[in-house]
């Protein structure tokens, strides 16, 4: 019963956990890619101009919402990824997190703190889809979400890092 147990949270946890995180990612980046992609240029040929905004605004509303429950489970899932991780590098080296392992890592969260800020500002800052641009001034968010295209880079940034990660720890 001792040896269930103990396979059972040195490997069937993790191994689910990890795969909560990298679902959760694959939502979150997946649909970024898909906004920016496939629906705004959607909208932008099949819907009138002067709805184009509010329509793309209440998807993005929509969107915020699931990302916030997939925002929470990739935090909690990553620091656990992060504790089976070193004890697995202390296993096969002695010494726990290496020095480029701590660096990917570093950058890796850099780019999360990125993303999450974009979104939070936009929970924060909410888009005025009835905002109406002067002569001759850029529009701020032709998308009509703002920051949609950083976003996603950020979030492309983020899966390379993880496959750095994935490589430096075994």
């Amino acid at each position: 019963m001792d040896l269930f147990i103990s396979a059972f949270v040195n490997q069937w946890i993790p191994i689910v956990n990890h795969w909560l995180h990298l679902m959760s990612a694959i939502l979150w980046i997946g649909s970024l890619g898909f906004l920016m992609m496939a629906v705004i240029p959607a909208l932008r040929k099949s819907v009138p101009s002067e709805y184009f905004k509010s329509l793309a605004n209440a998807i993005y509303q929509r969107y915020q919402k699931i990302v916030g429950g997939l925002m929470l489970i990739i935090l909690i899932t990553g620091g656990i990824n992060i504790v089976y991780i070193n004890r697995l590098m202390k296993t096969n080296n002695g010494e726990g997190f290496t020095n480029p392992y701590i660096i990917a890592l570093g950058i890796k969260l850099f780019f999360v703190m990125c993303l999450m800020t974009l979104f939070l500002y936009n929970i924060i800052f909410p888009p005025d889809p009835g905002e109406k641009t002067k002569a001759g001034e850029e529009e701020p968010d032709p998308e009509g979400v703002p920051f949609l295209r950083p976003a996603f880079w950020f979030g492309i940034f983020i899966v390379l890092m993880a496959a750095t990660l994935k490589h430096l720890h075994h």
